[in-house]
Order: C-alpha cells, then structure tokens, then sequence
C-alpha cells in the first residue's frame, strides 16, 4: 500500500507493505523509499515493512524548506504515531542512519534493534569538503534525469536537496554526537560501514561501536559509501535478517 501522512505540517508519503513486526526503512539523502527495492527485490517474509521518503524527497513534501536530521527523525515519529506503531525494528542508510540516530537517542525505548549503514556521529572535514561541491551546476542532463526519476515536485525540489547538502557542510550542532549521548541507546545495534566510504571513514564506525552499548560492528571490505546494493546486496539481506532474528 501506498499513502501518504500529514505529518508536522509535511505530507510524508510512504509505502506500507507485508505482515508481521514492524521494520522500518529509510533511505539515503537524495534517495528515496523506492531505493529499498534494489536492495530488497523480494518481500521481506514476517515483518510489515513501512518505507518511507524522507521530508523533501521523492514524493514527500517539505514547506518550510529546512532539513535537519533532528527534524527528520521527529517526523519519523510522527509517521509511527499516525500508523499506531511504538516500536520497531530498523535499518537506515547514510541519511537514513543518521535520522536513526536522532531517533535512537531521543527516544530509545521505541528502537528495538538498529541496523545503522554508511552513517557518522558527525560530519568529519573530507565530507564537509565534498559537500560544498554539491551544486546544480555543470549537472549532466544523466544526472538531471536520474533525480527528476526520484523526486516528484519539479526541480526546485531537487534544487533545495542539494543546498542542504551544502547546509551540512557548516553543521555542527545536528550531527555532533558523543560517547555520552550514543551510549543512551538501548537497542540491539549493528553497524554496517564500507572501509572504503569517502564520506565517513571507518574509524567513525568504530567510534560508534565503542559508544553504543552491546553493538556489533561489520566492515565490509572494498566497501564504498552505502554497501548493500549491487553484489553486496545478497549478503547484506543474509546478515539483516539473521540480526533482526536474534533476540
């Protein structure tokens, strides 16, 4: 099913599919839900899996025109309350792993487990330095046509997600978070981080590993940023869904 949810002033849309625990998805920045299904190309057997698009991408809305990652996850939860849903189980990527990690914190009794992919305490300098680049200018028509096939409210819409991306070059505050506030977390947490992610290196992983109590931590060798499409999606749904099992 397919929908969409009057949440903090946004319209989230999502798409709520299967039976079973609840999994939520969330999707990288300038992706969206639909990205899940080259990941998971076939239902995900017992869970009801909700995927939704993130405030300002792919067919949700985002009036205001901010994007935080505090906000993100605050629109998360408002998703849960409207679909009547206190606890889950989930996995996010890059953006979608840093909203977990708002969520996670602020709220911790309503993460069961945490699948957190490609993601970072806080945004190191080599990450800042590739954001500023993150302009429409000199964007090929490829390029243009593979975001307008994503987000669906023209392209001041896709505008407005690269200027966010240049917004978290100055960000200090949204992604900064310490041993003190990851070590809050209560679910069970498995992070998933490519050793060779230009965006986070992997030492930040192992930051998160030591600060969240009890995680576990895979390195995906010759992995780049978000290692769990292409080739490394079989292995990636083989070891999520033995994690999500284990109690």
């Amino acid at each position: 099913m397919a929908a969409t949810a009057d949440v903090n002033g946004l319209k989230i849309f999502y798409r709520d599919t299967g039976a079973g625990e609840p999994l939520l998805l969330l999707h990288g920045f300038t992706g969206s839900g639909d990205d899940w299904q080259h990941v998971f190309p076939t239902p995900f057997e017992g869970y009801r899996v909700i995927a939704p698009d993130l405030r300002g991408h792919g067919r949700s809305t985002n009036p205001g025109g901010s994007f935080t990652f505090r906000e993100s996850a605050q629109d998360i939860f408002g998703l849960l309350d409207r679909l009547g849903i206190d606890r889950v189980k989930a996995i996010g990527v890059s953006a979608g792993a840093n909203t977990l990690l708002h969520m996670a914190t602020q709220q911790p009794a309503r993460v069961d487990a945490l699948l957190h992919v490609s993601g970072t305490p806080r945004f190191p300098e080599p990450a800042r330095a590739i954001m500023r680049t993150m302009t429409e200018e000199g964007r090929s028509p490829a390029e243009w046509a593979e975001m307008r096939g994503r987000h669906h409210h023209g392209d001041d819409q896709i505008r407005a997600l690269w200027r966010h991306v240049r917004e978290f070059a100055d960000d200090r505050t949204d992604m900064n978070f310490s041993a003190t506030t990851l070590a809050a977390i209560t679910a069970r947490t498995l992070i998933v981080h490519g050793d060779r992610d230009p965006f986070y290196p992997v030492e930040l992983a192992l930051e998160l590993y030591r600060s969240i109590p009890g995680s576990a931590l895979w390195v995906v060798p010759n992995g780049g940023h978000g290692p769990i499409f292409g080739e490394q999606a079989a292995p990636f749904v083989a070891a999520a869904a033995a994690f999500l099992k284990n109690k």
